[in-house]
């Protein structure tokens, strides 16, 4: 092991980088598959007619794929279809698709779990079903939503790894680079990768703690 020559500045430089990426994939799925989510668990969860089963087929269909699999459909399978996507809209779109499935779930069970009790009090004062919705179920499901959905959104942190294999130039991929040059690097580069998932993970969590403890 040659933890000098591994923790060059050329190195941690090359690491940071590909962790920049790896940064930027995760905000952009996040955002994007939060709020493709929340329509679609929202569409579920009030039953509206063809599309609630439409969503429910979509759902369970990709809950059911690998990420993998999706990866590997986004970026080599649509150009058969004339769908040539660059690598890092590609791994965008897979975990779009695939954490939308997750977090809709989510969404849909945090719905379903507002009480009865306060839809009838907003009908009561005279809001629709809508406006029902909008201003008493949604904020008070999504408030009691953090905390799973700061699960989901680390496991999507950590699921960007996987982009590795259509070579996004990724945490993983700078430290498989590296790696290539010399073999005596390969547990320092783990380790300092590991690092920088577990530090903004553990970030991540604390927030979720402190949202939680907020709310409650």
């Amino acid at each position: 092991m040659d933890f000098v020559g591994a923790w060059s500045p050329v190195n941690i430089q090359f690491l940071l980088s590909g962790f920049l990426i790896t940064l930027k994939v995760a905000l952009v799925s996040i955002v994007a598959s939060f709020t493709i989510s929340v329509v679609i668990g929202t569409v579920r969860y009030a039953q509206v007619p063809v599309f609630g089963k439409l969503c429910a087929v979509i759902v369970e269909t990709v809950r059911n794929l690998p990420l993998l699999l999706i990866i590997f459909f986004t970026y080599f399978a649509l150009p058969e279809i004339g769908i040539k996507l660059d690598k890092f809209t590609a791994a965008v779109i897979a975990l779009v698709i695939f954490e939308s499935a997750m977090i809709s779930e989510i969404v849909r069970g945090g719905l379903n779990g507002v009480e009865k009790g306060l839809t009838e009090a907003g009908r009561s004062s005279g809001l629709t079903s809508v406006q029902t919705l909008k201003h008493i179920v949604l904020p008070i499901a999504l408030r009691r939503m953090v905390p799973p959905l700061v699960s989901q959104f680390i496991s999507l942190l950590k699921d960007t790894s996987l982009a590795v294999v259509i070579a996004l130039p990724e945490l993983m991929n700078h430290v498989q680079i590296i790696n290539g040059h010399n073999i005596n690097y390969v547990i320092p580069t783990f380790l300092f990768a590991a690092f920088l998932y577990f530090t903004i993970n553990y970030l991540l969590s604390i927030v979720s703690r402190k949202l939680e403890n907020k709310h409650t």
